[in-house]
């Protein structure tokens, strides 16, 4: 029984951990890749501009919080990196460059998503029918989904998500400075909200995208077979 739930653990950790790691790494990457191309290259200078996830791991949020929510099934995947440093007075445009660099994280995972509906195509073309087929399809599903819900998340415009970073271009500079000299508390309250299950209303549209890009990709693929 002990060698059963130990295999199964390691499934779930194997479908759902290591796409949330290198999709955590990868939109880390994205970051200190646009502020590079901007202008600054602290992200690079420090080692953060890469895929290694050791460079962008944080103990809590990429390592303790997303393993417990897989082996607890608490319902919903969770999980975030070090955030990328950046120093605007690099930048030629700090505002307008920084409404970039921020939206560079979640548009990173939109775009693997969608790469991995390329994948998914080619596995409904070539695979299908197959056992191997069936399990890289769930494999990809997973990954899309994961891709989504990172991408949304990190939408909400909360400090210090890249949400509040991106409507920081459109809000007045006391309400800025308002929010980010609280980053602390509002980091905070976030973990304290996924522990309670307050991020559940994010579920919809996390569903709703992984839902129709899923389809569209099946009716291409039925199409052309």
């Amino acid at each position: 029984m002990m060698e059963f739930n130990l295999i199964e653990a390691l499934g779930k950790l194997a479908m759902l951990y290591l796409p949330l790691l290198f999709s955590l790494c990868f939109h880390e990457y994205a970051h200190a890749f646009v502020a590079k191309i901007k202008g600054d290259n602290t992200a690079e200078l420090m080692g953060r501009l890469t895929l290694n996830p050791f460079a962008h791991m944080d103990i809590v949020g990429t390592l303790v919080l997303p393993v417990m929510a897989i082996l607890m099934s608490w319902g919903f995947l969770f999980g975030w990196a070090k955030p990328v440093p950046v120093n605007p007075r690099n930048l030629k445009d700090p505002l307008k460059d920084m409404f970039w660099v921020s939206l560079a994280g979640p548009l990173s995972n939109v775009l693997l998503a969608l790469l991995a509906g390329v994948a998914l195509f080619l596995v409904l073309i070539f695979g299908a029918g197959t056992a191997g087929g069936a399990a890289f399809k769930e494999m990809i599903t997973m990954f899309i989904y994961i891709n989504f819900l990172l991408a949304i998340f990190n939408l909400i415009p909360l400090y210090p998500l890249d949400g509040a970073k991106i409507l920081a271009r459109f809000l007045p500079y006391d309400w800025n400075r308002f929010l980010e000299e609280r980053q602390a508390q509002l980091n905070m309250a976030l973990v304290i909200l996924f522990v309670l299950g307050g991020f559940r209303f994010l579920a919809y549209p996390i569903h709703f995208f992984t839902f129709h890009l899923i389809q569209t990709v099946e009716n291409l693929a039925y199409l052309v077979s």
